[in-house]
């Protein structure tokens, strides 16, 4: 079909329509083997690490026997490299024979026999990132049966060697393909990352009606400055980003990176209470046959998970940011609960900072936190001075409930938190917390 003629029948046909899968209403968490392993397809000189299917089947092993499923991690997600460079005879996607030589229908019946997911990538472009086989508006509806056919759970689609208009007819179009299979799979659309990530370009209306996540950003590196530059990016731009997000429609800042070669152990922490503030997906790219035990502990921390899994799904923002190097951010939580997280940017030494619930805004009241990394637990009047010492690139990170209701109205503008009416209680040391 002429371009010009398919992209006048695909406006034509275009009405509102809603992503009806009812699927993640909490954040997706699982394992993604995008940033741990790329392209390398080369299985003859290292057969245990290129894209194949018993890469997936070995990640698939490791959440059913190593209690990674049980917290929720249960989506395993090929991304860009699987397929073959040719459609098949029918004009269908088809797996390298080689290196998928079972298919992906039995993939996918593997994980499904072990209560996991799986997920598979594609792309709106004439080729995929990777200069393999892309989707392009002819080829929509055909490409999403076969994701049907096959019994995935999740598609992820990517923008490359695309145009902003082959973008804007085709993630809709996608959407309403997937939701005509009668197959839930979850939506996944790289289309903001493509557009600058904010208004006027991007609508994030119209993103939370037709995906369930959204790439918003670049890729992210395993590298400390990868992850801080992400985490800028998100709370600079707070004020667009976090209305948008919700159940069943998410802000993805990308992959967690932990356990991988670039983060310390208070860098991995720092990436995980960030990534639980914003509401973020969690997809773990790593080897999970050879993880550390210190990464696994935090990855596996379950006060952190059911944070980031809190069924509200409001993101988190950043109420402070001092001129110290001393960040706070805050998300609200299911029974009027709350999380603190205290951000160390400095790369000194650890950092005694002293505040109040008061001073961050918390109402009068006597509060019960709980530090989830060290799991100590200590009641605090809101009026009580403490010193929190946060390492350099590290975070302290609190779980705050209170016996009545908690009210808290920040007035946010430009980073700058504008407090309520505070007088210090006077004659009074403060609480330190190590």
């Amino acid at each position: 079909m002429h371009f010009a003629v398919l992209v006048f029948a695909c406006v034509a046909t275009m009405t509102t329509f809603a992503l009806d899968n009812g699927l993640m209403r909490t954040p997706p968490m699982g394992w993604l083997a995008w940033e741990r392993y790329r392209c390398d397809i080369d299985c003859k000189n290292d057969p245990k690490n290129c894209i194949s299917e018993n890469l997936f089947i070995d990640m698939a092993d490791r959440l059913f026997e190593d209690g990674w499923k049980e917290l929720g991690y249960v989506y395993v997600n090929i991304d860009d490299c699987w397929s073959s460079m040719e459609r098949d005879k029918d004009g269908q996607l088809q797996p390298d024979p080689n290196r998928f030589p079972g298919g992906i229908r039995k993939l996918a019946r593997y994980m499904h026999d072990r209560g996991l997911k799986l997920g598979i990538y594609g792309d709106i472009g004439t080729h995929t990132c990777g200069g393999y086989p892309g989707t392009t508006l002819d080829k929509i509806e055909i490409d999403a049966q076969t994701l049907a056919d096959w019994e995935v759970d999740m598609f992820k689609f990517d923008g490359c060697y695309s145009n902003a208009l082959m973008q804007e007819l085709g993630y809709p179009l996608m959407s309403k393909a997937l939701n005509a299979t009668g197959r839930p799979i979850a939506y996944s659309c790289s289309w903001p990352a493509y557009q600058g990530g904010l208004p006027p370009k991007v609508n994030y209306t119209q993103l939370g009606q037709i995906c369930n996540l959204w790439r918003n950003y670049g890729d992210i590196q395993d590298s400390w400055n990868s992850v801080l530059n992400i985490a800028d990016w998100f709370f600079e731009n707070q004020d667009v980003l976090a209305p948008a997000a919700g159940p069943g429609r998410w802000n993805d800042p990308d992959m967690l990176v932990i356990g991988d070669f670039g983060l310390s152990m208070d860098q991995s922490r720092s990436q995980m209470a960030l990534w639980a503030i914003m509401a973020a997906p969690l997809f773990m790219s790593n080897d999970l046959r050879t993880i550390s035990s210190g990464a696994r502990s935090i990855l596996q921390n379950k006060m952190i998970i059911s944070i980031n899994q809190d069924p509200l799904g409001i993101q988190g923002r950043r109420i402070l940011k001092e001129k110290i190097g001393i960040e706070v951010f805050w998300r609200p939580l299911s029974n009027n609960a709350s999380a603190l997280v205290f951000f160390s940017r400095r790369t000194d030494m650890p950092y005694r900072y002293k505040t109040s619930l008061s001073k961050l805004n918390y109402t009068t009241g006597i509060y019960k936190f709980t530090d989830v990394y060290t799991g100590q637990t200590d009641v605090l009047k809101d009026s009580t001075e403490f010193v929190v010492s946060v390492n350099p690139t590290g975070v302290v990170m609190w779980y705050v409930s209170a016996p009545g209701k908690l009210q808290y109205h920040p007035f946010i503008r430009r980073d700058k938190l504008h407090r309520q009416t505070y007088d210090a209680e006077e004659n009074t040391l403060p609480r330190v917390f190590l």
